[in-house]
């Protein structure tokens, strides 16, 4: 997967950031929660309609989501409810970005918008979901071309780059793709199980 290439690649720079914020006391939780109040914060800039500056503070939301789970390792404090939580919030953040953009095409009027912002959430919470419920009954399902980490950098692009219909576009198309990607994975897992 891209987060996991992209992942090795700043290791050097991330592994002692990790280790400062583990120092200062800094939780998991605590920094889960901290990127969903700062994806509240971006919901409200876009909704206002500052996309390029709430496109560049989703950067910030986004390295808190995605450094949580290395503090947790960090600092050996993983736990179950911890990798609830964080998944649970990532829900939330992802729909009140969501929020905050439909908000702003529903003010411009903009019903292709609101329509590709549709199709975009709907596909998001089924790729979610798919993997959720695949794990629920054993079935490893972390394949698929959009994963949260591609539909980030796809939505974080399109508003630093004032190219938010292209980036509902792609999101609205390759999310649904995702959803149905990981159903066929999830169908030959079972075939070959004889589910």
């Amino acid at each position: 997967m891209l987060s996991d290439w992209l992942r090795s690649k700043t290791d050097w720079f991330i592994i002692p950031f990790i280790r400062l914020l583990a120092r200062a006391g800094i939780s998991p939780n605590v920094l889960t929660f901290i990127g969903f109040l700062l994806n509240a914060i971006v919901a409200w800039l876009v909704a206002i309609g500052q996309q390029r500056l709430g496109g560049v503070l989703f950067i910030f939301a986004g390295l808190c989501d995605s450094l949580d789970g290395t503090l947790a390792r960090e600092m050996a404090t993983t736990s179950r409810f911890g990798a609830f939580f964080d998944s649970v919030l990532d829900r939330y953040s992802e729909g009140i970005i969501f929020f905050g953009l439909l908000l702003s095409a529903f003010k411009r009027g903009d019903l292709t918008e609101l329509i590709l912002i549709y199709a975009a959430i709907i596909g998001s919470i089924i790729v979610s979901y798919t993997r959720a419920r695949a794990e629920g009954i054993g079935v490893e399902c972390k394949s698929g071309l959009f994963t949260r980490f591609e539909r980030f950098l796809i939505l974080m692009a399109g508003l630093v780059l004032g190219q938010l219909r292209l980036a509902l576009w792609i999101l609205a198309v390759f999310a649904n793709f995702t959803a149905l990607q990981r159903i066929y994975h999830v169908w030959r897992a079972t075939r070959r199980g004889k589910d």
